[in-house]
């Protein structure tokens, strides 16, 4: 089997409110969908994290490096992009748009093979997986509501972030996680995300750790991105004197960068998202190497339906991986599958076992989001 070619297409109307101090649009892209054809009529799909336009222009530097290739070789393909690509800067838009091939890549092994990615990764360790609803930050009263509104369709685990946390005042902040602890039911898992990869983060190590001991107080699971994601030092730290799991990661790339920060036990909670850190390939490796260091590995998923099918068949093949992302209110979590997404009566969602990813895109939904016919 051999790659004919690889097309792109940005997703746009309907882009989700990111919390941003530079916020994004309904019709600005931060997403990309992949599609990989091949000489014997199968196609794979896969999603970056990046604009269009840097993806296309990715594309057209890799095409002499995978036009020929055999994509039933994920790993070795995807490394041979890498290796080639190294001086055009690692863990940038090249690293992104890779790991939407790789992903695709991946679903055409499983579906030339017959089998669900999680088993090609070495076998499932579970067939569903608890999905947490990823929710905007907003001012208490408007997050209670939406919150509880998002508990009654049946999620069992929230994570609040970005928004005004962080960039009010610790009054507001503690406010805002006693609107949401006090919204959904005591044995809900609650999670708090500052988003302090957001441009021009205010706060520093002090008002982490401060904030971390409040957040204890409201029984938080995990406190992610406390800290601005270059600061490796202070992250060991606030590790050290945290009394809630400390989780970050989700802007390295590649298994190289989170080196350092794994060995050193800067977080509980690792996060690598597989539509940037080099795809399917590249996150499995993260994951072993988290649990060689004592880590745990939990994927981020704000992105896309093939995202997050990608983070269950992850999450199915590793062994101590319970939990995934779900970007809640995204026509790009919701529409673009043909079936959808449906929890069970224990909020659990289920890993899909068909083969490669599990999934089948509503391709009018497609082509709405991206304005191209892929048929």
């Amino acid at each position: 089997m051999r790659i004919t070619d690889i097309r792109s297409a940005g997703l746009r109307h309907g882009t989700p409110e990111g919390g941003w101090s530079n916020e994004i649009r309904p019709d600005d892209c931060v997403h990309t969908l992949i599609a990989v054809t091949t000489d014997e009529g199968i196609t794979g799909w896969g999603s970056a994290f990046t604009n269009d336009e840097l993806v296309r222009g990715a594309l057209h530097l890799l095409a002499p490096l995978y036009l020929g290739e055999n994509p039933l070789e994920p790993e070795r393909v995807s490394e041979k992009l890498h290796a080639n690509t190294f001086w055009m800067g690692r863990g940038g838009s090249v690293t992104h748009a890779i790991s939407g091939i790789d992903i695709a890549m991946w679903d055409i092994l499983g579906k030339a093979t017959g089998q669900p990615v999680g088993r090609l990764l070495g076998g499932r360790y579970r067939d569903r997986v608890l999905p947490y609803a990823s929710l905007l930050m907003r001012e208490p009263r408007a997050l209670a509501e939406q919150v509880a509104a998002v508990e009654a369709q049946g999620f069992r685990a929230f994570k609040i972030g970005w928004g005004p946390f962080g960039r009010s005042s610790s009054a507001m902040d503690e406010a805002i996680v006693r609107a949401a602890r006090e919204a959904v039911s005591p044995d809900s898992l609650l999670m708090v995300d500052a988003g302090a990869s957001d441009a021009f983060w205010p706060q520093d190590y002090k008002w982490a750790v401060r904030t971390a001991s409040m957040l204890a107080g409201y029984g938080v699971y995990w406190f992610e991105e406390a800290l601005p994601p270059d600061n490796l030092h202070d992250y060991v730290r606030l590790r050290d004197h945290s009394p809630v799991a400390i989780a970050g990661g989700e802007v390295l790339t590649r298994r190289q960068s989170f080196t350092p920060w794994l060995q050193q036990r800067a977080f509980d909670i690792v996060q690598p998202d597989v539509t940037k850190v080099g795809g399917i390939s590249e996150e499995r490796r993260i994951a072993w190497m988290a649990e060689e260091n004592g880590v745990r590995f939990i994927p981020h998923g704000w992105n896309t339906a093939l995202g997050l099918a990608a983070d269950l068949q992850l999450a199915s093949a590793a062994r101590n991986t319970g939990l995934v992302e779900y970007l809640t209110g995204s026509p790009f979590i919701d529409d673009l599958v043909e079936t959808r997404w449906k929890l069970d009566a224990e909020g659990m969602l289920a890993v899909p076992d068909t083969p490669g990813l599990g999934i089948a895109l509503n391709m009018d939904a497609v082509e709405k989001h991206t304005g191209e016919r892929f048929r």
